[in-house]
């Protein structure tokens, strides 16, 4: 298959200095419909007219006429477009749009058949978790919030220890309760050293809670008297008194990273992601860490995996004789 020319890709700027570039008029009508008939807006326009130019290279590239075109045509397209780094989101626009102009010759009976039904664009690969190192947990773990306000200070630094301690879902964590009264959604048992919680789909589980944890909240009950409103069940609670809010702890951690000199932007599932997987680059046992974190299934876990290994294979490159680059 010869090498399409490069065309840019969905999703960037179109230059409003230059003229769009023309087109076959059998495209260009479809192009007028959807500006007429459907009222596109001119950057949706942009878009598919790129996507034109593209389906122009790639049959022209092959020989192919554009009515006369197959499935297993299309599949090669997408193909090239896929081996020429196009992104699975981008072409899944661009096959959106081929689709679009197929249907509309069927409409008309210039096609009899959609070449593009039911084809779709590659999957995305999911992407791994971000999570701290251990080094950055700990930091930001050990690091005491700069609060003119002890109260605050101590919430703060308990909601990390928590967070990165236990590894709760931000949504599990400002649920929980001073004890387990009538409808808590979740609590800390400190003669236990045990945190309940309830989780996705309503099913509550149970977890330890380190010394770090404990202490850190032993140090937060002490002062929550001073924030928490009459009769307030909530553990954590903002300045009104009333139950933290998810955006509210959100902005309250940012300031800590920030803080602690983390170099990154950190958000509190990111700590639930560093929990998880520096419990599995001690222990090696999946299935504990599963139960730890709640998931319904072990395919769900496996995601740590994949980011133990990174950890590893850094290691490895650091360390072992024959993965170094001679100078």
């Amino acid at each position: 298959m010869a090498r399409s020319p490069k065309v840019a890709a969905p999703g960037t700027s179109v230059p409003h200095t230059t003229a769009p570039a023309a087109l076959p008029d059998e495209l260009e009508q479809w192009l007028h419909h959807l500006e007429v008939e459907r009222r596109l807006a001119p950057r949706s326009l942009a878009l598919y007219r790129d996507a034109l130019q593209r389906l122009v290279a790639l049959s022209g590239a092959d020989g192919v006429v554009l009515r006369q075109a197959q499935p297993h045509h299309v599949r090669g397209w997408i193909a090239a477009l896929h081996a020429g780094g196009l992104a699975p989101r981008s072409i899944a626009l661009i096959l959106s749009a081929w689709r679009g102009l197929y249907r509309w010759w069927g409409q008309n009976g210039h096609v009899a058949l959609n070449p593009v039904a039911g084809l779709r664009a590659p999957k995305a690969g999911k992407p791994l978790p971000k999570a701290l190192s251990v080094e950055q947990a700990v930091a930001l773990a050990e690091h005491e919030p700069t609060e003119a306000d002890p109260a605050l200070a101590a919430r703060d630094h308990c909601i990390v220890e928590l967070l990165y301690g236990c590894g709760l879902r931000v949504g599990e964590l400002i649920g929980l309760d001073v004890g387990p009264g009538e409808g808590a959604a979740g609590w800390v048992d400190l003669a236990d050293a045990t945190v309940h919680v309830l989780g996705k789909g309503s099913k509550r589980r149970s977890g330890p809670v380190g010394s770090a944890a404990l202490a850190a909240l032993r140090r937060w009950l002490a002062q929550r008297a001073l924030l928490a409103a009459p009769g307030e069940r909530a553990l954590f609670v903002s300045r009104r008194g009333t139950r933290l809010t998810d955006s509210q702890l959100r902005s309250r951690l940012r300031r800590q990273a920030l803080q602690a000199g983390l170099p990154t932007n950190v958000h509190p599932h990111m700590l639930r992601h560093s929990y998880a997987s520096h419990l599995l680059q001690s222990s090696g046992d999946l299935r504990a860490v599963q139960e730890l974190l709640g998931h319904a299934s072990i395919s769900t876990t496996q995601i740590y995996t994949r980011l133990d290994f990174q950890h590893l294979a850094k290691v490895y490159d650091a360390a072992h004789p024959r993965a170094k680059k001679k100078e």
